[in-house]
């Protein structure tokens, strides 16, 4: 199929710690983050479950609803919630997906459409290329993708800040420069001409290329 950013984020119902769900559905009006584990009880797996349940009111603030993967079934997620608040101070605070049959892992090409069989007997390393995260606007469409190692703890401060970029872009058409930060500059991209910007920053901006015009933060 071919995932990338601009792809229809496919739909699926699935069994999650908050019961069945339809995918589609339950997003709503939301933006939402996928983000998938290749196994229950996984150590770095453990720390970012816990760290996403802390920063889960952030994501709140941006009508942002958080929603975990892993292949194992849900009554394991149950278990490994408690061991993740033991560890890292706070349980899951959303929706895990117990993926057992691995249809929504093919479905999101993280494992091989042809990947025989279901949960029972693989381990980490079978499913190391589910480390996915998703990001996904209200219109379903996939906005971006980052694809992680099991070695490599994610950044989800990182998520975050991505994030408020892509939703600054759909409310005001502008880029976001390297290492930007909320309030920092921000870019008017090339599709904005000159006499158009002058309308919609009357407080003028900062042309140091003709391809490259810096503005204050809109909003």
């Amino acid at each position: 199929m071919g995932l990338r950013i601009g792809s229809l984020a496919p739909d699926f119902t699935a069994e999650t710690t908050a019961g069945r769900l339809s995918f589609h559905d339950w997003m709503g009006d939301s933006y939402c983050i996928l983000f998938s584990h290749p196994k229950d009880f996984t150590p770095v797996c453990t720390t970012e479950l816990g760290y996403m349940a802390r920063l889960k009111g952030e994501f709140d603030k941006r009508n942002t609803k958080i929603i975990g993967l892993s292949v194992d079934p849900v009554a394991n997620h149950a278990a490994w919630a408690r061991d993740i608040e033991e560890t890292q101070g706070t349980a899951p605070n959303y929706p895990m997906i117990g993926d057992t049959d691995l249809a929504v892992a093919k479905l999101y090409e993280m494992l091989p459409e042809d990947e025989s069989g279901g949960a029972d007997g693989r381990t980490a390393a079978d499913n190391a290329t589910v480390r996915s995260v998703f990001m996904i606007g209200p219109d379903k469409r996939i906005k971006a993708m980052l694809i992680y190692p099991m070695t490599s703890g994610r950044n989800f401060d990182e998520v975050l800040r991505l994030l408020d970029s892509i939703q600054l872009n759909a409310a005001h058409t502008v880029a976001t420069p390297v290492n930007w930060r909320p309030g920092d500059d921000v870019i008017i991209p090339p599709s904005v001409s000159d006499e158009e910007a002058k309308k919609k920053y009357p407080e003028g901006f900062k042309t140091l290329k003709p391809y490259l015009r810096v503005v204050r933060q809109p909003g």
